[in-house]
C-alpha cells in the first residue's frame, strides 16, 4: 500500500475516482533507467509503443527509439512531436500510400523494417520515385507470419544491388513474450550471430545493427517466480558479450518496460451470493483489464483492497469472492476466489502491473461502455489527465451521412 503514493491525492480530488488507469511516471522512469544501467552500454533500448502509447514522451527521455507498427501509432508520434529519426517503422503490413506520405513529409529520416518481398518492393520503388535512399532492417521470421525466411533473405542480400532505393542497415528478430528463462534467448542470439556472419560473406557487406526483442518475463501473478532485474540483465549482458557480432545492438521492449508503472482502479458497486457462490460486481471489467497468461480467472494478480477513503483494509478475516465486471457476459470474471476483507460497496480495488497492454488490448467497444480516463502521476507534478473518460457509443452508432456516388 505504501507504494500507492498517488492515492491520497486522488481521493482528495474525487470521492470515487473509478474506473481509471494511473501511470506512475516516476516509477516508469526509475525502472527504465535501471534497465538501461544494467545493460552497461552493451545495447540500446527501443520502446515498442503498442504496449502503451501514452508513455512515448516520458519513455523517450530514456530509450533511444520507438517501434511504431501502424499508421495510427505513427499519427500519435506526429501529434506528440516525436522526431522521425527516433522512429522504427515496423509492422507486418505497410500501405504504399502511408509510405508515400512519410517519404513526402520526412524524406529519408527514420528506419523501416522489411517483412516480405512485397515490403521490399514497396519501400524500394517509393524511395526511388522520391530520389532518396531508405535505411531498412530485414526481419528474420521465427516461424510465423512475421518476417522473411532465411533462404529468401540470403537471396535478397546477394541481389541487393537491384534495390537502389534502400540501404540494408541490419536485421530484426522477435519470437515472443514472457520468456521465463534466458536459454531460448541465448539460442536465438547464437543463431543470429552465425546468420549475420553468413550474410556478410554472401553480400560482401557489413551488418551494422541487430535489433532483437528478448521478451523478458513480467511476473503478473502472486505465485509467479522471477529473477531480480539486475541479476536477469547481468546474465543477459554475458550472453551479449559472447557474440562475435560487435555492431550496434538494439533491444526492442514494451511489456517489460511499461508493466510495473500501471494501476487500474475500480470500485465495488454490488455484492451478492448466487447458489452459494459469492460475487462482487465492479464498475470496471475485462474490457479494461488484461493480464497476459491469465487462465480462466484462476490466477491471482497483485491487487489491494482499500476503503472508500483510500485506506488499506486490514484486520478482518479474509473471505474469498469472485470478482466480476459490469459487462453482460459470463466471461466478465476478473479473478475467482480472491481474498477480500469485509468487502463493502464503494471499496476500491487497485490492480497492479497494468502499465502494458491493458489500455490498448481491452474489448472497449463491447456494450458501448465508457472508456476509463487515464491519469499520469509524478511527485513533482501530481496528477495530469492523459485522456478523459471517453464514450464509446458513438463508434457503435450508425453513420447517417450518405456515401458519395
Amino acid at each position: 500500500m505504501s507504494e500507492y503514493r498517488f492515492m491520497n491525492q486522488l481521493i482528495e480530488k474525487e470521492h470515487i475516482p473509478t474506473p481509471a488507469y494511473v501511470f506512475d511516471l516516476d516509477k516508469m522512469k526509475e525502472f527504465a533507467e535501471k534497465v538501461k544501467r544494467s545493460l552497461t552500454g552493451k545495447a540500446e533500448i527501443c520502446y515498442a509503443m503498442k504496449a502503451n502509447p501514452f508513455l512515448i514522451k516520458p519513455m523517450l527521455e530514456i530509450v533511444s527509439s520507438l517501434e511504431v507498427c501502424s499508421p495510427g501509432e505513427f499519427r500519435i508520434c506526429e501529434r506528440a512531436g516525436i522526431p522521425m529519426e527516433k522512429i522504427v517503422l515496423s509492422g507486418v503490413y505497410k500501405n504504399p500510400d502511408d509510405i508515400a506520405y512519410m517519404l513526402d513529409t520526412y524524406g529519408n529520416r527514420g528506419t523501416y523494417t522489411v517483412e516480405s518481398l512485397q515490403h521490399l518492393k514497396v519501400l524500394n520503388d517509393t524511395a526511388v520515385r522520391h530520389g532518396i535512399t531508405l535505411s531498412v532492417l530485414i526481419r528474420v521470421t521465427s516461424g510465423n507470419q512475421f518476417g522473411i525466411d532465411e533462404a529468401e533473405i540470403r537471396k535478397i542480400i546477394s541481389e541487393r544491388e537491384k534495390y537502389t532505393g534502400i540501404e540494408i542497415e541490419g536485421i530484426q528478430f522477435y519470437s515472443g513474450t514472457q520468456k521465463r528463462n534466458l536459454s531460448q534467448m541465448q539460442e536465438e542470439l547464437k543463431h543470429l550471430d552465425t546468420f549475420i556472419r553468413e550474410l556478410e560473406e554472401i553480400g560482401g557487406m557489413e551488418i551494422r545493427t541487430l535489433e532483437y526483442g528478448p521478451g523478458f518475463f513480467v511476473p503478473y501473478f502472486v505465485k509467479d517466480k522471477s529473477m531480480r532485474t539486475e541479476e536477469l540483465l547481468g546474465e543477459f549482458v554475458e550472453i551479449l558479450d559472447g557474440l562475435q557480432f560487435k555492431g550496434r545492438i538494439v533491444l526492442e521492449m514494451g511489456r517489460f518496460l511499461a508493466a510495473s508503472c500501471g494501476y487500474y482502479i475500480t470500485s465495488i458497486v454490488d455484492m451478492k451470493v448466487n447458489k452459494e457462490q459469492p460475487y462482487v460486481i465492479l464498475d470496471g471489467g475485462i474490457n479494461h483489464l488484461n493480464y497476459y497468461g491469465q487462465a480462466m480467472a484462476m490466477k491471482h494478480p497483485y491487487c489491494s483492497q482499500l476503503d472508500f477513503e483510500g485506506h488499506e483494509k486490514t484486520g478482518d478475516e479474509e473471505q474469498h469472492w469472485n470478482l466480476c465486471g459490469a459487462l453482460c457476459t459470463v466471461s466478465d470474471v476478473i479473478v475467482k476466489q480472491f481474498p477480500l476483507r469485509n468487502p463493502k460497496i464503494c471499496d476500491i480495488l487497485v490492480f497492479e502491473r497494468v502499465g502494458a497492454y491493458s489500455v490498448t488490448e481491452g474489448i472497449y467497444l463491447f456494450l458501448s461502455r465508457r472508456m476509463p480516463r487515464i491519469l499520469f502521476w509524478s511527485e513533482k507534478d501530481g496528477f495530469t489527465e492523459a485522456r478523459k473518460a471517453t464514450e464509446s457509443y458513438p463508434i457503435n452508432t450508425e453513420c447517417t451521412e450518405k456515401m458519395k456516388k
